[in-house]
């Protein structure tokens, strides 16, 4: 068994569409990235990564390179699934905005890591936090995703 752990920050910009765990949530702002900007599938990519002791989302797919830029991240998701042999057990994250309301989007961004990831969504945990006027998160200008995951090696 092995334990990884990831954390992912993204800025919210105007222009850009808010896209976490696969699902475009809408609002008026959006998460600033090379890629899609789902900060939970990148905390989540990384906490796999962490596990496998394979470094993290940036070497694999780094926003130096133009194939990357506005890929979707359940597609990077999928890359790694595939590329790596291992069985996950669960998936726990913590998402950290102000706005908007992530409660309504949860079951479909269980789903949606579900698919690509062939886990449960039973096996899938997603919080929402907020931190309350405290930091940049807090003041409604970021997200954080905090994730943990459980994974077996594959023989």
């Amino acid at each position: 068994m092995r334990i990884g752990i990831g954390y992912d920050i993204h800025r919210l910009v105007e222009g850009r569409p808010f896209i976490l765990g696969g699902v475009n949530i809408p609002f008026e702002k959006g998460l600033l990235g090379h890629s899609d900007g789902d900060a939970l599938v990148h905390a989540i990519i990384d906490s796999i990564l962490g596990a496998l002791g394979e470094g993290n989302i940036g070497i694999l797919f780094p926003d130096t390179e133009e194939r990357f830029r506005g890929i979707s991240s359940l597609e990077l998701l999928k890359r790694v699934v595939d590329r790596f042999n291992f069985k996950l057990v669960n998936i726990d994250a913590v998402v950290i905005c102000e706005e908007p309301k992530l409660n309504p989007y949860i079951e479909l961004m269980r789903r949606n890591i579900s698919e690509i990831t062939g886990l449960p969504p039973g096996r899938i945990s997603i919080k929402p936090r907020r931190k309350e006027g405290l930091d940049e998160t807090g003041k409604g200008n970021a997200i954080e995703v905090m994730s943990v995951c459980l994974l077996e090696e594959v023989v």
